[in-house]
């Protein structure tokens, strides 16, 4: 047993000690891959994959804080608050309605980006420099339309920058703060207008159940059912889609 232990052990070091040199010498060695940029020289595989995932994790932010996402999120939070549903719809359901909507309302707008930069930089008629420069105008166009003046001074004053002539000519690292803001605004007012007529349905039950002296009794319990009538009679999913898809229009 000890000598038959000794040979395995043996067929074991050779092994340890030969293959690398057999597998070396067999085995060509592998391909690194590699990508020129210009002004920069060669860039490796592996840090081609680093900036990849760096760039993937700014995707996230660019949907929310440039396209309409923002908005409409902020107003499904408050018709959930208003009705006072709590949980439903979930917070799923919520997220991936708005992304369709956000789909939907940013179509035009990426379709413009795709002819004027993406198929270009497809075919290699252009560099990628160059199509984010052309493909820049259509998404400039659609957060001018949303963002107020006011917010477009302000970041020009903070970042004490020059009043350009025309539209165009602003910087999006002006645009892109100055949309978000108005955004935030515009979603509050439609969330406070869509907040009004629930909170009366509040208030006319809470007064009715203190005169009637049912003082345990939570409003909230009573109110609910006639918050979620009204919502579904006046066919509230309807007009409230149609408010926020026109209002990007």
């Amino acid at each position: 047993m000890i000598r038959r232990g000794s040979i395995v052990l043996a067929l074991t070091l050779a092994f340890i000690v030969v293959a690398p040199a057999v597998l070396g010498a067999q085995t060509p060695p592998p391909q690194q891959l590699s990508m020129k940029v210009d002004g920069v020289g060669v860039v490796s595989a592996p840090l081609q994959i680093v900036v990849l995932m760096t760039l993937l994790t700014f995707l996230p932010a660019a949907l929310v804080m440039m396209t309409s996402f923002t908005r409409i999120a902020i107003v499904f939070h408050f018709l959930r608050q208003a009705l006072g549903t709590q949980e439903m719809p979930s917070n799923q359901i919520l997220t991936g309605l708005t992304l369709f909507l956000t789909v939907f309302i940013m179509a035009p707008t990426a379709a413009r980006i795709n002819e004027a930069a993406i198929q270009p930089a497809l075919a290699g008629k252009v560099s990628m420099t160059e199509a984010m420069d052309l493909g820049t105008p259509a998404l400039r166009d659609f957060m001018l339309k949303q963002t107020r003046e006011a917010d477009l001074a302000l970041f020009l004053e903070l970042g004490k920058l020059p009043r350009p002539a025309t539209p165009n000519d602003l910087p999006m690292r002006v645009v892109i703060p100055a949309f978000a803001i108005s955004e935030l605004k515009t979603g509050f007012q439609m969330g406070f207008f869509l907040f009004v007529p629930f909170l009366l349905i509040d208030l006319v039950v809470s007064t009715t159940l203190v005169s009637m002296g049912m003082l345990q009794l939570p409003p909230a319990m009573i109110s609910l059912p006639f918050k979620i009538l009204l919502f579904v009679m006046i066919d509230g999913w309807n007009l409230l889609v149609s408010s926020l898809v026109r209002s990007f229009l």
